[in-house]
C-alpha cells in the first residue's frame, strides 16, 4: 500500500522539487500514514559532500553527537558544517580525499550512528509522520533541485522509525536512491549473500536490498537501464520501484504488475506515482498519464 512518487525537471534551472514532491505525497498519504521521506537532487559544489545521519533514537543521542563533533573537529577542523535536528544531522564536508573512509570513521564512533545518505548532489530526508510533519521539521517545501523521489510508508513487517522509512540510499555508491512499493520475496537470500561480502544492513526492510543491489550492479559496470533489467531477473516478488542518480531517473515494474505505477511526460517534466490523482494535484495541466506495464523499464537522463 505504500505511496511512491518522483519528479524530473527537464529544464536547466533548479525547480521547486521539494514542493512538488510534498504535494504528490500529500495525495498519497492515505496509502502510507507511518512515515514520509524524500531524496532530493541538486547541483553540488566542487569538492563538497553532504551526509545525512541518524544518531540513535530521539532523546538518547547526546553522546553520539558529542563523539561526532569531537571526531570532526579533530579530523576536519574548519572544513565541515554540522546542523542538528533532534536525532538527525546534516553534515557538509569539503576537500575529502576518500568519502568511504569518512563514512567508516563516523560509523565506528558508535554503533547507533547510521549514515542515511551520502552524495555530492543528493540528500535523503525522512522521518516518522506525515508529509506535513516532514516539511515542518526540515522545510522540504523550500528545497530546489533538478529531480527527486519520495515515499509514504505503510509498515507491514518491519518497525516504524526513521531507519526503516524510505527512500534508501547505498554506502557502496553515493548519489543513488530508491523508493519501492511491494515485496522482495528472496530478500533474505540476497541479504545473506551481501553480508558474506561484509556489506552492512541497517534495517529489516526488504526495500534496503534494492538500493544495495542496484549500487552493486552499477559498480560492476552496468548502466542504470541494464541494472534495472537485471533486477527483473534477480529479484523475486511483486514490486514497482523508482530510482534516481545524479543525472538519471528511472522506473522498473515486475513481471506480475500487481503494484500500480503511473507516469506522465511533457516537454518540461516527467512525473511518476502510484495514483494518478497525486500527479495531477501537484502538476495541473493537460497531459496524458500512462500505466507502466509488466516488466517495463524506463530511464530518463539529464
Amino acid at each position: 500500500m505504500c505511496g511512491i512518487a518522483g519528479f524530473f525537471d527537464k529544464s536547466e534551472n533548479n525547480h521547486d522539487v521539494g514542493q512538488v514532491l510534498l504535494s504528490m505525497l500529500e495525495g498519497l498519504a492515505c496509502r502510507g500514514p507511518d512515515s514520509t521521506g524524500v531524496a532530493l537532487f541538486a547541483p553540488g559544489a566542487d569538492h563538497e559532500v553532504v551526509l545525512r545521519l541518524k544518531l540513535g533514537e530521539e532523546g538518547n543521542c547526546s553522546a553520539c553527537l558529542g563523539a561526532l563533533r569531537n571526531f570532526l573537529d579533530r579530523e576536519f577542523r574548519a572544513r565541515h558544517q554540522l546542523t542538528s535536528y533532534g536525532n538527525a544531522v546534516r553534515l557538509k564536508v569539503t576537500d575529502i580525499a576518500d568519502v568511504s573512509t569518512l563514512a567508516a570513521g563516523i560509523e565506528a564512533l558508535d554503533k547507533r550512528i547510521e549514515i542515511v545518505s551520502v552524495g555530492e548532489c543528493m540528500e535523503i530526508v525522512k522521518q516518522v509522520g506525515s508529509p506535513a510533519d516532514l516539511d515542518r521539521a526540515y522545510a522540504v517545501g523550500q528545497m530546489k533541485g533538478t529531480h527527486g523521489i519520495g515515499h509514504t510508508r505503510l509498515s507491514t513487517e518491519s518497525k516504524v522509525d526513521l531507519s526503516h522509512s524510505q527512500p534508501f540510499g547505498s554506502h557502496q555508491l553515493g548519489d543513488l536512491a530508491i523508493v519501492h512499493n511491494g515485496h522482495i520475496t528472496n530478500y533474505h537470500q540476497l541479504r545473506r549473500q551481501y553480508e558474506q561480502r561484509k556489506i552492512r544492513f541497517f534495517t529489516e526492510n526488504d526495500s534496503e536490498v534494492v538500493a544495495i543491489y542496484l549500487a552493486d550492479q552499477i559498480n560492476k559496470g552496468l548502466a542504470l537501464r541494464e541494472a534495472l533489467h537485471a533486477m527483473l531477473a534477480d529479484l523475486d516478488g511483486s514490486f514497482s520501484c523508482l530510482v534516481a542518480t545524479a543525472n538519471q531517473f528511472g522506473l522498473v515494474k515486475d513481471q506480475f504488475a500487481l503494484k500500480p505505477l503511473l507516469w506522465a511526460e511533457t516537454g518540461s517534466f516527467v512525473a511518476l506515482a502510484n495514483e494518478e490523482f497525486a500527479i495531477r494535484s501537484a502538476l495541473p495541466g493537460a497531459y496524458d498519464v500512462r500505466e507502466a506495464q509488466a516488466r517495463e523499464v524506463r530511464v530518463w537522463e539529464r
